[in-house]
């Protein structure tokens, strides 16, 4: 376990009181939650897969497709001549 020592400004060091208050944990406690939660935000996405992303939203039945893949190349001549008529 290591010692540190740290200098706050005075907005670090009201923002550090106003949690400890709410909290009621020690300064310590605040302060090892408070490197936790950045390192999870911050390094908590390299660990994140492409189909982690995709789980999280939820495009329901079919997502946004207007037709199945084997018939896009018909859906998309549909779609231009839907939104070309005269």
């Amino acid at each position: 376990m290591g010692t540190r020592s740290v200098r706050l400004d005075q907005e670090a060091e009201e923002a550090l009181d106003a949690l400890v208050q709410k909290t009621g944990a020690s300064l310590s406690t605040v302060l090892k939650q408070g490197i936790l939660a950045l390192r999870d935000r911050e390094l908590g996405d390299l660990e994140r897969r492409p189909i982690d992303v995709y789980a999280k939203l939820d495009l329901g039945p079919g997502g946004y497709a207007i037709a199945p893949a084997r018939g896009s190349r018909q859906a998309v001549r549909d779609t231009i001549r839907k939104r070309h008529r005269r």
